[in-house]
């Protein structure tokens, strides 16, 4: 029976040389509500001891001293079902104060698994994970009562319509037959206007011949004069059929569709940027992407150290594409994966991307935005947010982590909030190779 079937709270491993980092991690795993089932120096822990504490997650100081040990224990911390969680050691001894509380909020979300990071008696965080189906319709009052209301209405102000100066309502008792047609209606009009008062004019001769009712032709009436405006229609002219078009086929030949591309249009990437817990989403991401695709993959990690060879060895685990560190001068290659330093920015040329010294570092604005797509996982910089909308707007494709292992979503949020992709690192990497992944029979993209 594992430790996880006794006790409800989640079992950890800590694994770190001692030191200030070390007393940091415990102290935060302290207030996260754990248990520790082992603590030691991974320096000299055996594999088969850290197999046998059955622990449910491991805590990893990483520096450069412990890289070996990482290696010799590998298949302890490849076991199924066991979830790392990495922390630079200069960083966490560091760690103090307000920050100190952010990360071990952060850690104990990540160890019980919810999404509760803000202090005791915050509000929750509002959730911008969409939901799928169609919202409820508000209530709407039965057909009698929608309708009442405007009957009544119209009932109090019938008396106030304006009538119809040229018709009148016949009375119930008039035997007046109700025109049919506006000529009808004007000819009983004039009728009426023309014959005499009884009490004024003697009576008609029996005799006399009454004149027939006036009638009106509307069909006829005109506002211009058209015959004398308008010009004697020419006589028809004959014309002969134009010959049909003919093409010379033997001077066409094929356009060369590279040839009018400027520079750099083809020379798209994928950059993946990460900050604090980004090297579990990394690990996530990389690992579950495809053995081609048909793009460099650029990852830029801001490491307080600067120790980014140690970040292409952990990297180079997980990772089925090639994981090598860019530097100045070389191209970026298609299908492999770029560790970028914080001095290394990028150009676009006619042949792909080039690195070079940069010490502002990688440029969102240099990629070329059809051919291109952006990741932010946890802990990017907010600064970069503005940057990958606007390369979004260009026509980028452009994602942000959400999930629990996403320690710093500020920037992820923001980018997710705007409407871009939003998943774990895992599903992000299926639409990436969904868009970019190389067919390995004929080497082309899907």
């Amino acid at each position: 029976m594992s430790v996880s079937d006794v006790n409800p709270v989640p079992a950890v491993a800590l694994l770190a040389r001692p030191g200030a980092a070390r007393e940091r991690l415990r102290e935060a795993l302290a207030h996260a509500d754990v248990q520790i089932v082992l603590e030691d120096d991974p320096t000299t822990l055996e594999p088969q001891a850290l197999a046998d504490a059955h622990p449910q997650f491991v805590v990893i100081a990483l520096e450069a001293a412990i890289e070996d040990a990482l290696e010799r224990l590998e298949p302890a911390l490849s076991a199924p079902g066991l979830t790392l969680v990495f922390d630079e050691a200069e960083l966490a001894a560091r760690r103090d104060g307000w920050e100190a509380q952010r990360w071990g909020r952060h850690l104990s979300a990540k160890l019980h698994g919810h999404q509760q990071v803000l202090p005791p008696g915050a509000e929750d965080e509002p959730s911008l994970q969409l939901e799928p189906g169609r919202p409820s319709p508000p209530p709407v009052p039965p057909k009698d009562e929608v309708l009442h209301a405007h009957m009544e209405q119209a009932q109090d102000w019938a008396g106030d319509v304006p009538a119809d100066s040229l018709y009148t309502t016949p009375a119930p008792q008039s035997t007046f037959a109700e025109p049919v047609s506006l000529e009808q209606h004007l000819a009983a009009l004039q009728a009426q206007t023309q014959a005499p008062a009884a009490d004024a004019v003697e009576a008609p001769a029996d005799d006399a011949t009454v004149p027939p009712p006036v009638s009106f032709d509307h069909t006829a009436w005109s506002l211009v004069d058209e015959a004398a405006d308008t010009p004697a229609a020419a006589a028809p002219t004959r014309h002969e059929p134009a010959a049909a078009p003919s093409f010379d086929t033997g001077r066409l030949s094929l356009v060369d569709l590279d040839a009018g591309l400027p520079a750099g249009a083809r020379a798209g990437a994928l950059l993946v940027l990460a900050g604090i817990g980004g090297p579990d989403a990394l690990r996530r991401l990389l690992g579950a992407l495809p053995t081609g695709l048909a793009v460099p993959v650029l990852v830029h990690m801001r490491l307080d150290g600067g120790r980014y060879g140690n970040l292409v060895k952990q990297m180079a685990r997980v990772s089925p594409l090639p994981v090598q560190l860019a530097e100045a001068g070389r191209r970026a290659t298609p299908g492999e994966v770029h560790i970028l330093s914080d001095d290394i920015g990028v150009r676009a040329a006619a042949d792909g991307l080039h690195f070079q010294t940069d010490p502002l570092g990688i440029s969102i604005a240099a990629l070329p935005a059809e051919h291109s797509a952006l990741v932010l996982l946890s802990g990017a910089d907010l600064a970069h947010v503005g940057p990958a909308l606007d390369l979004a707007e260009a026509g980028a494709w452009v994602a942000g982590q959400v999930g629990d292992g996403c320690y710093d979503p500020a920037a992820a949020t923001a980018v997710v909030a705007a409407g871009m992709v939003a998943g774990e690192p895992q599903e992000l990497a299926q639409a990436i190779a969904a868009r970019w992944a190389v067919d390995e029979d004929n080497g082309e993209t899907p």
